[in-house]
């Protein structure tokens, strides 16, 4: 009695004493301070980008409806979304798990059991040999609690608990990325659908444009004032332009079906929605774009590389407390008797309290094996999160530099447009004044409308910048909870 006393009073002072076995994750490793101490990006040089950060609804900026409305769809009703927020709720069943796991177990059972035994008695026969007694038949009822208690000693579950709760944020970050990925697919597609639309009606503009072209050029060689090879070469950028729309029209029904999936639909479903010509949507005229530290600390597979480090971190302790004894309870509680009146009878009350340790002391180096490898995991997630810092850090740079570029370029394209519609007016009244030919009337429009395509080119190009702008910078900072609400609802904090 005395020995079962110590050693509990020396595990209960060990458990009371909160040993936690492994390394504490605290804060995540520093990475890009440079970046950080200089406070801005180094491609963000064009002065109309403001220093705060953006909302997390950035497409509501391009003022386009439909575009809004195609990218709450998606998010409510995508595939993708509902992916994310199932393996939220799976790693929230293991934290529940976790925790549960460090609390005692309870079980409650009742048996009935009835035995036919042979005889167990010998008697004598009349020839002086033995024989046995005939069977007999036993009934047994039993009403019973087993109950069990595994103690954290050195907190390997208290380090499972909290390897959970990391995989949860993780999986929170990874939602929010499937929202910025998401978002920004709509956004590019519906770009590039109303810029092959735009591409298509300018280009029916052009070969009507060229077909007046050919037929003036045919009456002119026909009166001799124009040659056959004049004839030839306009009837060769003819065919040139109308083999050009050829594959327009496949890609604007790639870019249908495209947006039809992203927003949960079949094939087809968004083509009389979305048939309709409108301009392609231009950003704003100034762009937030925050710094790089809100980009580390917020962007969400960056959030999500951190907390997968945290989750490796805690895994070590994990491992580490296998290699160290442990101590179950065991409790048993019954009552039970040949007859069913005796389950009621606390004179039959049978206890029953088992301490058990364990400890695989001999196991060759097994359990060691494996800390070990979770160490390694955990110097991997650290270099895969440190790598992922300077990729989200790239990325910026490099949209913003694009961003930057596009501006500049759109503006050029706009300015030879509009010089060209200028010449169209001016080559007009040299055309009324007689001394300017309808043939170069022609050929002055057909400029105009080459310099028009560059130019809606150059906006769809402007656009797409924008929308990757927001994409590396993570859409504006989105939180732990969702962007948008999605099909299914979730709870909102990493410790549900």
């Amino acid at each position: 009695m005395r020995y079962h006393t110590l050693l509990l009073s020396s595990v209960m002072g060990a458990a009371l004493a909160g040993c936690t076995v492994g390394p504490t994750y605290k804060t995540p490793p520093a990475a890009a301070s440079d970046a950080i101490a200089r406070g801005t990006f180094v491609r963000a040089r064009d002065a109309v980008l403001a220093s705060a950060p953006g909302l997390a609804r950035w497409w509501e900026t391009l003022g386009d409806p439909t575009l809004t409305a195609l990218i709450d769809d998606a998010l409510a009703h995508s595939p993708s979304i509902d992916e994310a927020v199932s393996r939220i709720r799976a790693a929230q069943a293991q934290l529940k798990q976790q925790r549960v796991a460090q609390l005692p177990s309870v079980s409650a059972n009742a048996s009935y059991l009835r035995a036919q035994l042979p005889g167990v008695g010998l008697g004598q026969s009349t020839d002086g040999s033995s024989s046995s007694s005939g069977s007999s038949s036993l009934d047994f009822y039993n009403l019973g609690a087993t109950a069990s208690w595994e103690i954290d000693l050195f907190g390997g579950g208290r380090r499972g608990v909290e390897q959970s709760r990391a995989t949860v944020g993780a999986r929170f970050a990874d939602l929010a990325d499937a929202q910025v990925s998401l978002s920004a697919q709509v956004a590019q597609a519906y770009v590039n659908l109303r810029d092959v639309q735009a591409r298509i009606r300018l280009n029916e503009q052009s070969t009507v444009l060229q077909q007046r072209q050919v037929a003036l050029a045919q009456q002119r060689y026909a009166g001799g004032t124009a040659s056959l090879l004049d004839v030839e070469r306009l009837r060769n950028q003819l065919e040139s332009t109308q083999a050009d729309a050829v594959p327009l029209s496949s890609q604007r029904d790639e870019y249908l079906n495209q947006l039809a999936v992203l927003t949960g639909r079949t094939p087809g479903a968004l083509d009389g929605t979305l048939a309709t010509v409108v301009p392609v949507p231009l950003p704003p005229a100034q762009v937030p774009i925050g710094n790089p530290a809100l980009l580390i600390a917020h962007r969400p597979d960056i959030r999500a590389a951190e907390r997968t480090l945290a989750a490796n971190t805690a895994a070590i302790g994990v491992n580490k407390a296998k290699e160290l004894p442990g101590i179950r309870f065991m409790g048993i509680l019954g009552l039970g008797g040949t007859s069913p009146g005796d389950v009621f009878d606390t004179s039959n009350l049978t206890t029953l309290l088992a301490p058990m340790l364990s400890w695989s002391f001999l196991d060759f180096g097994r359990n060691r094996a494996v800390t070990r490898q979770s160490e390694a995991q955990r110097d991997e997630a650290d270099a895969t999160y440190r790598r992922t810092v300077l990729e989200a850090l790239q990325d910026a740079e490099n949209a913003l530099s694009r961003f930057g570029t596009t501006r500049t370029q759109l503006g050029q394209l706009a300015q030879a447009e509009a010089t060209a519609a200028r010449s169209v007016a001016l080559n007009a009244q040299r055309v009324g004044a007689g001394t300017s030919s309808a043939s170069d009337q022609l050929d002055v429009e057909r400029q105009r409308l080459s310099a028009a395509i560059a130019t809606a080119q150059a906006r769809a190009q402007l656009t797409q910048s924008y929308i990757a702008v927001n994409k590396a910078l993570g859409l504006g900072w989105a939180a732990d909870a969702a962007l948008a609400p999605v099909s299914q609802p979730i709870k909102g904090t990493v410790s549900d």
